[in-house]
């Protein structure tokens, strides 16, 4: 198989399937330019081999063709300034005009198409809308986990038209090769700390988890779901009644399997879902009537650092609080550090999801970790193992 290191690109026309989905302002400023900067490498590889790099990208959801607001003009200023090249804006991303654009690029230049979505075929995987987009360039490289995990016209139907001629960028690279390290062969022992509010929108990873991790640590208002199964009072906390035996069947099978499941003993309690609340200690299964729980407690958390300390692979997906309020930041503080910590001991940790991301950014420990993964939807559904169109599309499968 060939990779981005492996290629020659020399003279080549590169099609580069990049996320350049970036948040702007009312004055069309880019808020967050974490995705495009993720692209860069694969961008200025393709360029040092001497190749001409064509990027598309989706952008924003525009309702029925063209709209400006969601125009790649808006990106290439930006995209220009950071990849040290003057970026050529094409005005469609498919036909004649676009082809010749493509066509006159010499070494080293480089072209924006216009947003892929202008186009109903694009999220359709139009097989017709694939060909027209492959006909700008000599080979295709994916670097777009973010949209890996749908079967697009430039995501994953595209690889068709380049049987020989197709590969990840570094970004895919790194994501899979980092998603494989827990996921296929883990230093033990691994430990997954799963959080965020609800059962149900991490039952699959949670079921797939089961067999791969030695400790299993239940963190954020999942706690709450899994108290009341057995038997605890949880106040005002969020739950999911739906769910209660289904949590009771996770507990089963991590007893069958010899994993050990982790949940709250003790938590702070809070009189209202605001930053401002009024909090109490409480055990976890026994929370006043009319408190919710808002963060894991003093035992909890020393708990949960012990486990997390002494692992040799670990998964953080989804705070074990209310992070955004500094009050009951202080559980997920401590996962970040101790996740930090055994890191610096030698084990690799990948955070995923984006309220994880946003955590250890607001903590500051982002360069203390081995990968932050930018994926959403595609990263929850490798951990579900599930089969991502846009890397099977590249591996042949």
């Amino acid at each position: 198989m060939q990779t981005i290191s492996t290629y020659d690109f020399a003279g080549k026309k590169a099609l580069i399937r990049v996320d350049f989905n970036v948040p702007l302002n009312d004055n069309f400023e880019i808020t967050d330019d974490t995705r495009i900067r993720a692209a860069i490498p694969t961008i200025k590889k393709i360029i040092e081999k001497g190749g001409s790099p064509i990027i598309m990208s989706h952008f924003g959801r525009p309702k029925s063709g063209p709209e400006d607001k969601f125009s790649m003009r808006h990106l290439v200023k930006h995209f220009s300034n950071l990849l040290g090249v003057d970026v050529k804006l094409a005005p469609d991303c498919i036909g004649e005009e676009v082809k010749a654009m493509a066509k006159a690029l010499k070494p080293g230049e480089v072209l924006l198409l216009e947003n892929l979505r202008f186009h109903k075929e694009e999220e359709k995987g139009d097989v017709e809308f694939s060909r027209q987009l492959a006909e700008n360039g000599d080979c295709w490289v994916n670097d777009a986990f973010g949209t890996a995990h749908r079967a697009h016209a430039s995501t994953a139907v595209m690889a068709q038209f380049f049987p020989n001629d197709k590969m990840f960028g570094y970004l895919i690279e790194g994501e899979i090769e980092s998603l494989d390290k827990v996921l296929k062969n883990p230093t033990r022992p691994m430990t997954a700390i799963m959080g965020g509010a609800k059962v149900s929108s991490k039952i699959t990873i949670i079921e797939n988890m089961l067999d791969k991790v030695d400790n299993l640590i239940i963190g954020g208002g999942m706690t709450y779901t899994f108290v009341k199964a057995n038997g605890g009072k949880i106040g005002n906390s969020i739950c999911e009644d739906d769910y209660l035996e289904m949590a009771l069947a996770i507990q089963k099978k991590a007893a069958e399997k010899g994993v050990k499941l982790y949940i709250a003993t003790d938590v702070v309690a809070a009189d209202d879902f605001s930053p401002e609340a009024n909090t109490q200690p409480a055990p976890a299964n026994n929370i006043p009537d009319g408190w919710q729980g808002l963060d894991a407690g003093p035992e909890t958390i020393a708990t949960f650092k012990n486990v997390i300390e002494n692992s040799g692979t670990i998964l953080w997906n989804g705070p074990v609080g209310v992070f955004e309020f500094d009050k009951f930041a202080v559980g997920s503080r401590a996962v970040a550090e101790a996740i930090a910590a055994a890191t610096k001991k030698g084990a690799f940790s990948l955070i995923g999801g984006g309220d994880s991301v946003a955590c250890i950014n607001k903590f500051e420990l982002a360069d203390q970790v081995s990968y932050i993964s930018t994926a959403g939807g595609a990263l929850l559904e490798y951990l579900e193992g599930r089969v991502l169109p846009g890397v099977a599309a590249v591996l042949g499968e």
